[in-house]
This record gives structure tokens, C-alpha cells and sequence, in this order.
């Protein structure tokens, strides 16, 4: 919990300095590059006051440098995903799902409002350069204050009551945040799988800057990248969660060292990365990773032929008993790891659909729960979860100190006679030759529900709710599509309704910013439109006009403004009731687990966890960078590069 003084200790991993006169336990892969002077030595090149990383728990054990990892993605642009599984911030969750200090020494907040962070003496960039306020100075005056750069001004995070923080800069080790009332939300955007970055390698950025680089050498680089001018050249230059820059310095523990287009990403050790050890080694064990692109239907069957040493991402529960026959032959295990979403999947009615009738339809309560009564989820459950899985809502889970029943069943229990007067109320009550139920406009109710193509769960899960929904008069279709067109049709009012998963955080407490429950992100694919409204200001987007909506809005603010835990507590149990009376999303299954595939030369991955986004990083909360493989792997790893 944040409170005013340090961020408290772990449990699963201590982050406790290193003490300044330790032994530090060079990686052998750069001992070449230091006898050549080509790198300092490791004592020149960690920080004063390393952070010592311990791994704690059963079968957990301190490890030895060396190997490759490999995991596969499906799509160039997954690269990213190495950002969110090295999972290097300000401040990071640990397993319980508390914030600690990381990259910065400390942080001392002072009632939500002002915050304050000590960064480690002598800390440097992937490259050497020093890392100090200057990198926050840099990112606040130079990039976020320029209106070529940010037009839209801060990011919607750092606003509050719509005005910006007041940022200073004390010394080369201090960085202050404050604002005139709370701002709970600050830190865990720091901490977050696709983090707010705050500052920025200035060293690095200012050549491709207007005010630092003048504008004959600056238009010979824009016209070199083939881009519009200065700004765009500065914007994908400094792209750091999007990871396709290997020349743009991090704090990561790998960086990568290919550049796209490419079907193979290798990221090499950072020799400045800040964390070691008990006994002094720097970290990370292994020395380096290797993402290879594969086509995402194919992922199963590779990572079951044994291509893969760590995956989760592209391989499902349906995956589940043909990787285990899979491992007898190809040196793997497959754990199964808990999920943490409010739904497994669910369907996201769009409220803000372009096509008048059905944007009537949708914003329609009765319509909604109408659909969520229709869907048989013990049917589901059993035919594809095998009856392991929670038939639910897109709510809390059970393990949630804020879970109630009704939350969870509301409008979750399959009940088709209500379903059927439910919509004969609404006034679709002529069907066609076929049963299915007429619109107004005298159009079949046919609801096509887009989904993003990835794998085949979602299109088993809707193929079930096809004969239920029929049986109450609508007609299902699916449509898959690649994420980023199934994304932009949403986004468009072009979609009317969608399949994804459902609240990224079904175990919040009272202290877990709810903002998942209110408009706040064009992401949301219930009300895409409202969220960009909010996310840009009015900029664009649709300003919300649902009454229960805007509930969640004012509620969320009051959450905000809130410093009372009871208060809190009050304001998440009213949002969770809107959202259970209201069904603006519709949860089919929760608690499906997640396989994942270990190499058996892979140590220190837990053999029980969470797979999460937001909180947990996926692999983050379980640092990767101890992660290690035993010396029968590291001795092939070394001899085939």
C-alpha cells in the first residue's frame, strides 16, 4: 500500500541495496569486452547502491550467468512484450500485488498528492550515460511541454481537476510530482505492463530535437528516416514500450539488437542493468533472449515440438492436453498458472455502434441482460473447460475481498423464458420463417460479434452460445478479423458487438483505482467513443450520455478524491453493482487456468502463479532476470552461437 514514507519490502524477492563495498560477480559473456576496454568494470558500471534481488520460495534458488531463452510471438509487433516481461520501472507490484521501488531508490508519497523519488547514485543507461533528473527534466519541458510533440498536452493520468502536476527537478537524484488534491492513479500507471514513461534518455533524444540540433543537420536525419518532419523523426525515435529501436538506450535488463522488419529478435544482457544477487552477480543470469516470430495459429504445435523455452502467450486451456503428451518427448513442462481477469472472455455490446438502431438496441439494459440470461455456461464449461472453469459475470473473483454473489450471478444464471420476455418487451417480437426476431426497421436481429482471429477458444465458446441465443430468437455470426482492423472497426462504431477478455484485475481491494468500470480509455470496447473523450478532453470521441455511465464517472472521481479505505470500499461496491444491474459487458467463464510451457533446464519460474496484464506483467512479477538454466543448457546455449 502507498502511504507517506519508503514503499515497504517484498516477499517473494527482497529490494534492498547491495552494500557499496561488495564483491560484484562479473558476467562471464562480457569479460572479453572489459579485458579490451571496451566496457567498464562491473564495479564502475552498477550503481552506488545496487538493488539485490533475491529469489525466495520453494525451489527457488540463486543461479549462474549464461544460455539463451527463447519464446515465440505472433506478430512483429509483439517485440514489445519483452518491455512488459523484464518488467524494469520506478516502482513494480511485486506477487502480492503491492508497489515497491525498483529503478529508484525510494519513493516517499505524501497523501496521493505529492511524490517524491530518490534515484540511485551512479545508475547509467544501457549505454553508459548517466541516468538523472535531467531524464525527467527532459521528458517534462521537452516533450511533454512542446506542443509539436504533445499537442494534447500531458497525458490524461497526470491531470488532475484538468490541470498538470508541478514537476521539479531539487537535484541530479531527486524528481518531485505534485498536485493540489490526489492522484492515486500516478504510481500504478508507473508500474503498469505498457508503463507511463516519465522521463526519457536525454542524451540520446536531443539530436533529434528542434531546440537542441540545428535545423540543416536535423532536415539531413528526417529526410534519411523518410518521415514528415522533426516531430515524427522524435516520436519513432523515442518509442520505448513499442521496443523497435535498438540504438535508443534502456534500463532493461536485455536490449534488443534487431531492427524491423524481422522474423527473429535477439536482446543481448544490459551491462549497466542495476539489479544483483546475494552474492553480488549482476543480473540478469541469462545472457540473452530470442523472440521468433510465428504464424499465431501455429504457436501450440511449435511450442509443443519443443521451439519454445518459456511460453504462455498464443497457447490456451484447449492447448492444455496436447502440450502434456507434447512434454514426455521434448524436454518441457506445462504449468498451470491462475488467471487473474474478471472474465476469461466475454462479449462487449458496442454503446456506441454508428448504425442508429442498433446503438438503440445496445444502450437498451433489457436487451443486454436479455443476452447474458440466453447463454448457457454450464454448457460451456463443461464442453470447453472441462468443468474447472467459474460460470460468472464480468466481475471480481471469489478471491477478491470486494466479491459478493450477486455481483458474480446477477444476470450470469441461464434462464431462457426471461430472456424471451425480456426482448418481447423491447418490442422485437415478429420472427421470421426462421424464428429469428425482427428489428424495427424490419432487419433479421442478427448479431455478428468480431473477434480479433487469434485462436480458435473464442469461436468454440460462441458456436455454443449460437443455438442458446437462437432459441430465444437471435441469430449469431462471427467474424475474425487481425487485432489491429478488429480494433479500428470498434473504435469506428463499425462493430456492434466483440469478444474479448474481460476486467484486466478481478482481484482489486478497496485501494485498486476502479477506473476499468468507468469510461476512461478508447480500449474499453463496450463504449470505445466515451473513453476517447475522456482520454483526449473532448478533443474527440463522443461526450457520454448514458445516465448510469456517467454514475461510474462521478463515482470514480469521488473514489479519487477519497482518502478513506471505508469510503473507498463504499464507492467499488456501488460501481460493481451498476455494472451487475447494468450489464454493459457480457462475462461467460472466469477462473480458466493458463498453461505454461517451462523448459526443464529452466529454473526459478514458480511452479504456481498468476497470468496477468495489469497487475503482474504476465512473467514480470516473478523477475525474469532470475530466471536461469542449468550448465547442460547453458553449454549447448554457448556453443551454438
Amino acid at each position: 500500500m502507498i502511504r507517506r514514507g519508503a514503499i515497504m519490502l517484498g516477499a517473494l524477492w527482497a529490494l534492498t541495496p547491495a552494500p557499496m563495498n561488495a564483491a560484484y560477480i562479473e558476467p562471464p559473456s562480457l569479460a572479453a569486452e572489459v579485458a579490451a576496454g571496451r566496457l567498464p568494470p562491473i564495479e564502475q558500471r552498477l550503481p552506488q547502491s545496487p538493488l539485490k534481488a533475491m529469489p525466495e520460495g520453494k525451489d527457488m534458488e540463486l543461479g549462474r550467468h549464461g544460455g539463451e531463452l527463447r519464446f515465440l510471438i505472433g506478430r512483429p509487433q509483439d517485440v514489445r512484450l519483452m518491455v512488459v516481461y523484464s518488467y524494469a520501472r520506478l516502482v513494480v507490484y511485486d506477487t502480492k500485488f503491492e508497489l515497491r521501488p525498483d529503478i529508484v531508490e525510494a519513493v516517499e508519497s505524501d497523501g496521493d498528492r505529492v511524490f517524491t523519488f530518490k534515484l540511485r547514485r551512479g545508475h547509467r543507461w544501457s549505454d553508459g550515460q548517466p541516468f538523472t533528473s535531467e531524464d525527467f527534466r527532459y521528458y517534462w519541458h521537452d516533450v511533454v511541454l512542446n506542443k509539436q510533440l504533445s499537442p494534447l498536452g500531458p497525458p490524461q493520468v497526470l491531470m488532475v481537476d484538468g490541470k498538470p502536476p508541478r514537476v521539479e527537478f531539487p537535484d541530479a537524484t531527486t524528481v518531485r510530482y505534485s498536485w493540489s488534491s490526489p492522484n492515486p492513479y500516478f504510481l500504478p500507471a508507473v508500474a503498469g505492463p505498457s508503463p507511463l514513461y516519465i522521463y526519457r534518455p536525454a542524451h540520446y533524444l536531443r539530436q533529434f530535437h528542434a531546440k537542441y540540433t540545428d535545423a540543416e543537420t536535423l532536415a539531413a536525419e528526417v529526410k534519411k528516416a523518410g518521415v514528415r518532419n522533426w516531430q515524427a523523426l522524435h516520436n519513432r525515435r523515442d518509442n520505448q514500450y513499442r521496443n523497435d529501436n535498438p540504438d535508443l538506450p534502456t534500463l532493461d535488463p536485455w536490449v534488443v539488437q534487431t531492427k524491423p522488419p524481422s522474423d527473429r529478435f535477439v536482446f543481448v544482457r544490459n551491462p549497466y542493468f542495476h539489479r544483483v544477487d546475494p552474492e553480488g552477480r549482476q543480473l540478469p543470469y541469462i545472457d540473452r533472449v530470442a523472440a521468433t516470430v510465428a504464424d499465431g495459429r501455429l504457436i501450440p504445435a511449435k511450442t509443443g515440438a519443443g521451439e519454445a523455452d518459456l511460453q504462455a502467450r498464443g497457447i490456451s486451456f484447449n492447448n492444455y492436453t496436447f502440450l502434456r503428451q507434447a512434454a514426455k518427448r521434448n524436454d518441457f513442462t506445462v504449468r498451470l498458472w491462475n488467471t487473474a481477469k474478471g472474465s476469461h472472455i466475454a462479449l462487449f455490446p458496442n454503446l456506441n455502434a454508428s448504425d442508429p438502431t442498433w446503438r438503440q438496441l445496445n444502450r437498451d439494459p433489457r436487451f443486454r441482460r436479455a443476452l447474458s440470461l440466453a447463454i448457457n455456461r454450464r454448457e460451456i464449461n463443461q464442453v470447453i473447460y472441462f468443468g474447472l472453469a467459474l460460470e460468472a459475470a464480468n466481475t471480481v473473483l471469489p478471491q477478491s475481498p470486494l466479491y459478493r454473489n450477486y455481483y458474480r450471478l446477477a444476470a450470469a444464471q441461464f434462464d431462457l423464458r426471461t430472456a424471451n420476455r425480456l426482448l418481447d418487451e423491447i418490442g422485437v417480437v415478429k420472427r421470421d420463417g426462421r424464428g429469428v426476431r425482427l428489428l424495427p426497421d424490419g432487419r433479421p436481429l442478427e448479431v455478428i460479434v468480431e473477434t480479433a482471429g487469434e485462436d480458435t477458444e473464442q469461436t468454440d465458446v460462441l458456436e455454443l452460445i449460437h443455438d442458446s441465443w437462437l432459441d430465444a430468437g437471435v441469430k449469431l455470426f462471427s467474424r475474425p478479423s487481425q487485432r489491429e482492423v478488429f480494433r479500428n472497426r470498434i473504435f469506428a462504431g463499425q462493430t456492434k458487438m466483440s469478444v474479448w477478455s474481460g476486467l484486466e484485475n478481478g482481484l482489486p481491494t478497496a485501494a485498486t483505482p476502479p477506473d476499468e468500470l468507468a469510461p476512461t480509455s478508447q480500449q474499453q470496447l463496450q463504449w470505445p467513443k466515451w473513453g476517447q473523450y475522456i482520454e483526449t478532453r473532448g478533443g474527440s470521441g463522443e461526450a457520454v450520455d448514458d445516465p448510469a455511465a456517467k454514475e461510474l464517472m462521478r463515482l470514480n472521481e469521488d473514489w479519487r478524491l477519497s482518502v478513506s479505505r471505508s469510503e473507498r470500499e463504499r464507492i467499488w461496491h456501488r460501481m460493481l453493482e451498476i455494472h451487475a444491474e447494468q450489464v454493459f459487458t457480457i462475462g461467460l467463464i472466469a477462473g480458466v487456468k493458463q498453461p505454461v510451457v517451462v523448459n526443464s533446464h529452466l529454473r526459478n519460474v514458480p511452479a504456481e502463479g498468476v497470468y496477468n496484464w495489469d497487475p503482474g506483467s504476465f512473467f514480470g512479477v516473478y523477475r525474469p532476470e532470475l530466471f536461469w538454466f542449468d550448465e547442460s543448457r547453458r553449454t549447448a546455449a554457448s556453443a551454438a552461437q
